[in-house]
This record gives C-alpha cells, structure tokens and sequence, in this order.
C-alpha cells in the first residue's frame, strides 16, 4: 500500500490548534500564510509519495552494506537526497542568510512527518543534519558558521552527532575521547563513537562531524566535555575538499529495523589523530550538544507520529479488503470485510485518535517555539520558550511509545498476516522501536520533565497549561450531545489527574526522590494523555463550529475526539494511582537484586 500524505489533517492541526495566523503574524514570518503551507506541504507530499515511500521497503531488504570502511546506502537512495536536497527541503526552517528558507517551524513539522512516514531509514540523514545545523548557528563562530552550514543546507554535506561510546552510553560524564591542542587552533581527535547515525555513507561528498571530547585539562565529568568539528573530508581555505581526515568506519550494526540506515562505529585517529576544530569555548560541549539533541528530540517525536500514521493507514486499507466471518448482529448472512467488526473498529480508532492527539500536540509545540524565536517582546518570547522546553520530552517520550502501540495494533489488524513480513505491516513495528530510544530513552525524557521542566519552575508552566485546559472545558459547556458530555467529565476527571500528579512530583522530589523518578515515565504519559486530550477537544469545538462546511471531515473529528475522551483519557486515572497511592511501584524496592 502506498502512503498518503494526510494534507488536510496536517492543515487543520496547523490552522485551527497550532495557530498558523499568530505565527505568520510574527516578525520574519511574511511567508507564512496558509497559501504558502499549502503549497510547500503539496510539493512535500509529492516527494514523499512518489519518490521516498516506494523506497521504503527496498531500504528493509536492501540495507546500507559497509565494506572496506566505506558505506553504500540502499539502491536509490542516493538519486532520492538528490532530489530531496535539490528541492530545497533541508533549509525549510533554516535562516535565508545561509541560503535557506526561513520558514517557520510550524511549517516545516508536517514535512517532517511527511518524510518519516514516507522512508524512516532515509529521514534520519536529514535529521541529523538539521541538528548540526542548529549547534552551528548557535554556537559556532562567524566562520565556522559560513564555512559549513551552506554546505549542509545545499547537501552537498550531512552532518552528525557524536556523543557515545562503548563505555559511556547515556552517562556522557564518562566520555572518554580525547582532544590534543596542536598549537594552531586545531585538535588532534583520539578515541571511539558508537551507534552514529549516517556516520559514513555515499550520498554527500562530506560528512561534518560534530564530537564530543576532551581537552588534556579539562575538569572531570560533564564539566570537562567539548565540542568540536571533525570532517570526513578537510576543507582548505578556499572551501575546496581536501585530504581524507584520520576518521574511520570500521563497522555498521545489524539491526531490528530501520536497516537501510547505517549505524556506525567510528574511530578517531588510528593514523595519528583526526584534525578537529572547536565549536565555542572549551568544556562547554555538552551545553552545545544540547541545541542540537533538543531539535532532535522534537524530531524523533515526530517520527513517532510519522511512524503512527504509516502503519495506520496500512491497516486500514488492510481491514477495508480482507474478508472475514459474518457481523456480529448478523446484518449480514456472508462474510464482510473485518472493518465491519467491533474489535477491528476499536483498534483503528485508537490508531487514529492517538496518532491525531500525537500530531495536535507536536504542531502546537511548534507554534510555541516559533513564538519564542520570532516573537518583538523578551517577556513574550520567555514565556513560549518555558510552554516549548515543558512540551519537548512529552513529544518525544509519550509519542513515540505510543507509536509502538500503534504499530502493534497494526500488525494485530492484520492478524496471522501482520506477522508476515512481505504484507509490511511488520516493518512499521520493527521501525518504530528504535524511537523510544534514540536521542534519550523514555526515561531520560520523563526525568527530564520532572527535574528541569516541573521541580525548576515550582510547576508553573504545568499549571498553565492546567488552566488553559479548564477554560477549554468551559466552552465545552455551551454543547449538547453524547460527543461533548463525554469529552467535558473525562478531560475534567483526566486534569485533576494531572494536577494531583504534578503536586505529587512537587512535594516529594526532594524528601522521596525514588517514588517520582520511578513514576516519572508515568507521569510523561498521562501528562501526554491529557495535554492531546486537550487539544481533541479544541478540535471538537472547531468542528462543531464548522461542520457544515464539510460533514465527513469534522463528523470524524468529533467522533474521533469521543473516542479518545472515552477510551485514551481514562487511562489517566489509572496512571494516577500508579504515581500517587503506589509511589511508582515502591513495592519495587522491597525486592532485592537476587529476587529479580
């Protein structure tokens, strides 16, 4: 089955719950208007479909092949960044002075979507380069700025991002490579990276990597961490490619999915050190880093809702062919096709509603960051930028563990055939699974939202959010009907929920810390929950309003939007008690190491 890019679902969610007008409104966002989305998430599509999404599969039984340190992609896959570069798409959201295209965020998000949705394997390249991107133009200077990040927004280069090594995993306190000074404002690189995404491939004609090291004299810890630019190629003062740099693919990792995505093993001057180049001050690397794993964060959460989407609408192609057994009210004395059937219904409909929470909720978190670059007013901007960083971990944590589930539900719909891997619906699973992982486990997301995004600020942008969701409830109450009731006592019940978790978290973190982090994940998911709930039900009232206009589409928001009020939101209660009365699973405790 072929993938479809949901244009006019991406454009409500743009339009009516991410505020699109607000964010044209801002300054350097003339362009911004609703023609112009329109128009880029056409010629988005029109890629997507016809180019990345054919590749998809060849990509899972084709993968990158590694041989002699060098790295081939999957046939097709070099002709398809060609054309992905050469049509501008890696500078969507990138600043016109390097010769991008300065769009929003909100703009760019859906073409994110689009391009995970269509070939995960094959995003994951422009993913990391957006990260160097970012890092760059942050922290780089005034030439290291105009040197590399053209190159990276024409393609000509991809970028990455090296953080871990065999020892150190997430602890990057314990990275172990080192950066010799050299005497003429270069290093001299030594050490190992592992799991490096695109770290060595036939695409670009350069790969920039950005490294995390140490300096002789740098303080233990995090403290002690740098940044540097390390090139596959070195680039003479003209900007001409020049000799090979001592960095090296000694290995690509064979994988549950995304295979067609090469994960390296890079090593560090085994021929007397790899020439480096300091990103900013030393022993700020880690601070630097963190620009660029934050854009990715938000990028991997939308893989998430990319991932969803794909395997959602495979199934139900799937469900609406394959015929199955006579309806369960015997309206029929043949066999109908399984869409007819109760159970089949309700996984496509958690499907569906998931996915359009997941997708409402990333879109919003967009404007947000949006708001915080572009907006005239510090206060303004301030206070859009603490609504972003409290949103980050949610979308990356809470969507893409949700895209697994809708994943498995996809293969589940497909029954004996889901498991069959010529049908596709496994792929979607395999694929999916990396995303809780990558760029900070779900963990590291949900101790991310209590320690710096809920402890820091006294819950302040939590009780916020809190508030907006009760005013939403009260314009909840002008409507009559099942839909509305249902939405109007779940999202109530679903925010005290979250109001008591957040209090939970914000008296005992310091007295009972293992009780919070151990029910941080579950907080990361009703908080989830409840925040796209939220953002379901503004959908309802805008599809009240407009229904009308177009009854199939905004009917199905509705109906939608009752279905996650009635099955998604009451999860929140259970998750609830989970947190509170069982501490996280303080039971845990009780156990010893032997006992597991």
């Amino acid at each position: 089955m072929s993938y479809t890019a949901p244009i006019k679902d991406m454009l409500f969610a743009m339009n009516e719950l991410a505020g699109l007008q607000t964010v044209a409104a801002l300054p350097r966002s003339d362009d911004a208007t609703i023609e112009t989305a329109q128009a880029v998430l056409g010629e988005s599509a029109k890629l997507c479909e016809q180019v990345l999404a054919p590749l998809n599969v060849e990509g899972d039984r084709q993968p990158s092949i590694w041989k002699d340190g060098a790295v081939t992609a999957t046939p097709g896959f070099k002709e398809a960044f060609r054309q992905f570069v050469e049509g501008g798409w890696q500078g969507v959201q990138h600043p016109v002075d390097y010769e991008g295209q300065g769009l929003p965020k909100l703009i760019a998000t859906p073409c994110v979507e689009m391009l995970n949705a269509a070939n995960l394997s094959f995003a994951l390249c422009p993913l990391l380069t957006d990260g160097a991107i970012e890092a760059l133009l942050t922290a780089g200077s005034a030439e290291q700025k105009q040197r590399y990040v053209p190159k990276l927004l024409s393609g000509e280069w991809t970028g990455t991002m090296n953080l871990t090594e065999p020892q150190a995993g997430s602890d990057l306190a314990l990275v172990r490579t080192r950066a010799e000074p050299q005497g003429d404002g270069t290093y001299r690189i030594f050490g190992t990276k592992i799991f490096i995404t695109w770290g060595e491939h036939d695409m670009a004609e350069n790969i920039v990597h950005l490294v995390l090291a140490r300096t002789p004299d740098a303080p233990e810890g995090v403290k002690g961490i740098s940044l540097f630019i390390v090139p596959k190629f070195l680039i003479d003062e003209g900007g001409k490619l020049g000799a090979r740099n001592d960095v090296h693919c000694v290995s690509i990792e064979h994988k549950l999915g995304i295979k067609a995505s090469p994960t390296t093993v890079l090593q560090f001057g085994d021929h007397g050190g790899a020439t480096g180049y300091l990103v900013g001050e030393e022993n700020r690397g880690l601070e630097y880093m963190f620009i660029m794993m934050n854009a990715a964060r938000f990028a991997v959460g939308i893989q998430g809702v990319a991932i969803a989407d794909r395997a959602y609408q495979k199934a139900v192609a799937y469900a609406k062919e394959r015929v199955q057994s006579r309806p369960v009210d015997g309206s029929a004395k043949d066999a109908v096709t399984i869409i007819h059937h109760p159970d089949v219904r309700r996984m496509l409909a958690t499907m569906r509603a998931l996915t359009e929470g997941a997708r409402a909720l990333a879109y919003v978190a967009a404007a947000h960051c949006d708001i915080a670059h572009r907006h005239a007013d510090a206060a303004v901007r301030a206070e859009h930028q603490a609504l972003y960083e409290y949103l980050v971990p949610i979308v990356k944590g809470w969507s893409t563990e949700l895209s697994i589930e809708v994943a498995s539900l996809g293969v589940q719909v497909h029954g004996g055939m889901g498991f069959i891997e010529e049908t596709g619906a496994a792929q979607y699973y395999r694929d999916a699974r990396i995303l809780t992982i990558y760029e900070g486990t779900t963990a590291i997301q949900a101790n991310d939202l209590v320690g710096r995004k809920t402890m820091r600020d006294g819950g302040a942008v939590a009780k916020k959010f809190a508030a907006q969701i009760r005013a939403t409830l009260e314009a909840l109450s002008a409507h009559e009907g099942p839909a509305f009731a249902a939405m109007r006592s779940q999202l109530s019940l679903a925010v005290r929920s979250f109001d008591t978790v957040v209090d939970f978290v914000l008296a005992n973190a310091k007295s009972d810390p293992k009780a919070v982090f151990a029910g941080s994940v579950p907080y990361l998911e009703l908080a989830g929950i409840v925040l796209a709930g939220w953002h379901m039900a503004r959908a309802m009232l805008v599809a009240a309003r407009d229904e009308a206009s177009d009854a199939p589409f905004y009917g199905a928001k509705i109906a939608t939007a009752r279905f996650f009020a009635e099955q998604i939101l009451p999860r929140t209660a259970a998750l609830q008690t989970a947190i509170v009365t069982g501490k996280g699973g303080e039971g845990v405790y009780a156990l010893s190491e032997d006992q597991f």
